[in-house]
């Protein structure tokens, strides 16, 4: 019986970081790009195609699994891949991987998202390839990419602003990445500082994505924060329309698995925002 409780007492920490990576890996949306987009797709597996200006990249097998997966990458490394956008041999990451957002993340978070993957059950199943204009299959040029664009920050919350706020930021900005599809593009692929969440007019897979700060006109500026909650929690507008194509699964597996807390925090910090007009 000594011997039981112990192992229980060992195995209980343990237990609870993998579940709060578990929950985290939802905040982030991350099985919704790293399972590939058909009905009998194995979840994490990879092989989900992005289609964008520069070319269509396909993510990367993220199970346990040694030889195609994350199983033969240490906790340090996967950190330093979502922080740092490189991976374990030091090569960059195309920024079609969100790290620019996840920059901002906390470390414990990064690590609990690593217990949470190795928990899983491997999965083997090779890499696609990207595919990518000749300029672009070196990854010289994402390494070109981050010494012109990227600025790795750590998130620091606002002390003028409530806990909210603070949360509604840190999961807008940083786990949930909302500004890499909502936020518009220089002609290099850098976020156009100053137009943050005012839409994209040339989103992944070629689609308009829209203007999610309170701006009257062309956001969600008639929107309350319950509006913001429920759209969150099961997708309906406040016309009563549901959102469609890659919204409606971003709602699926990732916001609608948020508490009603963190609804809130994120609809908190999308009504605080400067309207902004949709980008010309």
């Amino acid at each position: 019986m000594l011997a039981a409780g112990l192992l229980w007492a060992a195995a209980a920490p343990a237990d609870s970081v993998i579940e709060r990576g578990r929950y985290l890996a939802a905040a982030g949306g991350c099985v919704s790009c790293h399972t590939e987009d058909r009905d009998d797709a194995t979840p994490w597996a990879g092989g989900r195609a992005l289609a964008t200006p520069f070319g269509t990249f396909y993510s990367p097998n993220i199970t346990p699994d040694r030889d195609t997966g994350i199983g033969a990458w240490t906790e340090a490394q996967f950190v330093t891949a979502l922080r740092e956008g490189r991976s374990p041999n030091g090569a960059a990451y195309f920024p079609a991987f969100p790290y620019p957002a996840y920059a901002g993340m906390e470390v414990e978070d990064a690590r609990a998202i690593y217990a949470y993957l190795m928990s899983l059950a491997p999965v083997s199943r090779a890499n696609q390839s990207h595919s990518l204009p000749w300029y672009l299959k070196m990854r010289l040029a994402a390494r070109g990419w981050q010494w012109l664009f990227f600025r790795p920050q750590p998130f620091v919350a606002d002390a003028t602003r409530d806990a909210d706020w603070n949360r509604g930021a840190y999961l807008v900005r940083h786990l949930g990445h909302c500004g890499e599809c909502h936020t518009p593009r220089r002609a290099l692929g850098a976020l156009r500082a100053g137009e943050e969440m005012a839409g994209n007019p040339v989103g992944p897979e070629d689609r308009k994505v829209p203007n999610i700060t309170p701006d009257e006109k062309d956001g969600i500026g008639d929107w309350s924060l319950s509006d913001i909650e429920l759209f969150l929690e099961i997708g309906m507008l406040p016309d009563g329309d549901f959102a469609g194509a890659g919204m409606g699964q971003v709602i699926d597996d990732n916001t609608s698995q948020l508490t009603p807390a963190d609804r809130h925090a994120i609809a908190v910090y999308l009504k605080a925002l400067p309207p902004r007009p949709n980008p010309r």
